[in-house]
């Protein structure tokens, strides 16, 4: 069997011995003078010529296109590698359907250098019911040998995109101890610009790669995205509970969603549209307070459940373990599959959200701290616990073992400075007298 190189250079040279003989046979003819018709005949058996050679040199072509063919084959059948083929064009963006139920709602995964990011991919993968509908991207920082290894692991069940600048960040001398938040917040704006300007989704879910999902974790932000777009008083859908360690919960009602006006993060579902927003003005660090400002809220809420659907298992980060040990721990996760896609959700819109919720928080009965921590009035029912000031919010909330602490005076979990949950086995609304105007960004 010919080599490869061979066969293309046998091609070549009965292409330039054709034409060879082509030119030689032109330059032979001899002379002739000149007649009335010999000028015409000339010129005629030139063009001829020509188109003969023409066709000739396609019938060259395409022997040479056999060639390479045939070698390539007989390359392969000897277990030789073809030479790689160029890469492929980027895909086209994917569609952006006008009904929700067909939305491709991709889980973007923040990634640096914890190898246990595979408790959550393990997770995610495990309960998510397409890979169309939901693709899931990992994101990492960070550079940790590691920790791509095991993303890696995942093949083709993951795409795995590495954030390109690993370098150290300039940051003020005091805030020399935060050089972490300034990556992450630069992660976070590199990773989203993928997602909605290469990529082109239309919304995403971000979740970090310390958090595990509950087993309705799909079906929760499949069931709120058409709310979301619906109700531009809204601007996240987040599946975690501030306030959701289990005895402050109603597991039996894990179907139960709120408005909340404080960001929550920790797997939360946002728009291209926030996005277009947000990416001119973000942050160079401490991205998840800079959310919380009046600034960047403006009046919006999230919808938030009352059992979360994520959890936390890492206490190691550039927080060193803040809240972790006091709250984060022992946050509940819910176990029980709620088909959120079949139930009705309007009731979270605005209007309709403050007509029942707002009038059965003030219509219940108001009790002292002290009547909540001795377990008095049980007959009550439901109750509230009204707060009066900065103050009062933080002593009452430390009493019942809330968290007290206040982002531009909005409280953890709170709706309108409503702060719902569960005390000894009974609702209890923590909340502002009934004419409460409004956030005061100084309690914080």
């Amino acid at each position: 069997m010919l080599k490869k190189s061979s066969l293309v250079l046998w091609g070549a040279a009965l292409f330039i011995a054709w034409n060879g003989l082509l030119l030689l046979f032109l330059w032979s003819r001899p002379p002739s003078p000149a007649s009335p018709g010999e000028g015409d005949r000339l010129t005629a058996e030139v063009i001829r010529l020509a188109q003969d050679a023409e066709t000739e040199l396609e019938r060259q072509k395409d022997l040479l296109r056999q060639i390479h063919r045939y070698s390539g084959l007989g390359g392969r059948r000897r277990g030789l590698r073809p030479p790689p083929a160029p890469p492929p064009p980027p895909s086209p963006p994917p569609p952006r359907p006008t009904d929700p139920a067909g939305a491709v709602l991709p889980v973007l995964v923040m990634a640096c250098d914890r190898s246990t990011v595979r408790r959550c991919l393990d997770k995610l993968l495990r309960y998510r019911p397409s890979a169309q509908r939901f693709p899931v991207i990992v994101s990492q920082d960070c550079g940790h040998a590691e920790t791509a290894r095991v993303i890696a692991s995942y093949g083709d069940a993951v795409a795995h995109i590495r954030q390109p600048d690993l370098s150290d960040i300039p940051v003020p001398a005091e805030h020399r101890k935060f050089q972490g938040y300034y990556k992450i917040a630069r992660h976070y704006r590199w990773a989203l610009g993928q997602v909605f300007r290469t990529f082109r989704y239309r919304a995403a879910i971000v979740v970090e790669d310390d958090l595990e999902v509950a087993p309705d974790f799909f079906e929760y932000f499949q069931a709120a995205f058409p709310l979301l777009l619906a109700d531009r008083s809204l601007w996240c859908v987040s599946a975690w509970n501030d306030n959701g360690k289990e005895q402050m919960v109603d597991v039996g009602q894990a179907e139960l969603l709120y408005r909340t006006d404080f960001f929550p993060g920790l797997g939360w579902l946002l728009l291209a549209e926030l996005w277009d927003e947000l990416e001119p003005k973000w942050p160079r660090a401490f991205w998840d307070d800079w959310m919380r400002q009046p600034e960047q809220r403006r009046g919006r809420s999230c919808v938030r459940p009352e059992v979360s659907r994520t959890m936390t298992f890492g206490r190691k980060g550039v927080s060193h373990g803040q809240f972790f040990d006091q709250y984060l721990k022992f946050i509940k996760l819910n176990d029980r599959f709620v088909p959120f896609t079949q139930l009705d959700l309007s009731y979270l819109k605005k209007e309709e959200y403050e007509r029942s919720f707002l009038p059965k928080v003030y219509a219940a009965p108001e009790v002292r701290v002290e009547e909540l921590q001795g377990n008095r009035r049980r007959e009550l029912g439901a109750v509230r616990l009204q707060y009066s000031g900065r103050d009062s919010f933080k002593a009452f909330a430390k009493a019942l073992g809330l968290m007290d602490d206040l982002k531009s005076g909005v409280p953890r979990a709170g709706y309108r400075g409503i702060v719902s949950f569960v005390y000894r086995g009974r609702r209890v609304y923590l909340a502002p007298p009934a004419d409460w105007t409004g956030y005061d960004p100084s309690w914080s």
